[in-house]
């Protein structure tokens, strides 16, 4: 079947910090779109471990030789920033019971919005189910090897960010589950 437009999709999401699971959701939204485009919200006046620069660079670094890839950051309704790009499909991943719910509220929601735009689900493949975000900024914070969750250019800048953190004498705690 031919095409006669590009099409293209949206995977967003805060990222913070990207991981191998997020990493193969993005590679199989290539599988169906010609396109993909990774955009990191950007929650206003939320801080988070990284800024929203920060990880857009990471997740350019990421995918320096995917020239279908392109990384953004936007702080609107994702809606209305995949009109603003172009996409035709919003895609995210699924990892265990909890998300399907939340995903599939938000998907509604946004299809009361935009119906002209497809809403995508990727199964987290097995072997990343057990990865989030806030499971690697815990694990590093407390010095812990996060390499087989997130790539090394991530490990380096987690490292990196919560040495800053320690000589700055911060003490905002990345404790979520495995303090206990």
């Amino acid at each position: 079947m031919r095409r006669e437009h590009i099409c293209c999709a949206i995977y967003p999401g805060s990222f913070n910090p990207i991981h191998y699971g997020h990493i193969d959701i993005a590679y199989r939204a290539l599988r169906m779109f010609d396109s993909l485009v990774i955009a990191v919200y950007v929650h206003p006046g939320k801080p988070d471990l990284f800024s929203g620069d920060e990880r857009v660079d990471l997740i350019k670094s990421v995918f320096a030789d995917e020239n279908r890839i392109q990384v953004a950051s936007y702080n609107k309704l994702t809606v209305d920033y995949a009109r603003e790009v172009g996409a035709h499909a919003i895609v995210r991943g699924l990892r265990v019971f909890s998300d399907f719910e939340l995903e599939f509220r938000m998907a509604l929601a946004n299809r009361r919005l935009a119906p002209e735009i497809e809403f995508i689900s990727f199964m987290s493949a097995e072997e990343h189910l057990h990865i989030s975000s806030s499971t690697i900024r815990e694990v590093a914070s407390l010095g812990g090897d996060v390499s087989y969750m997130t790539p090394p250019s991530v490990v380096t800048a987690l490292k990196q960010r919560f040495a800053e953190l320690k000589q700055g004498g911060s003490t905002k705690s990345y404790m979520t589950s495995l303090k206990e």
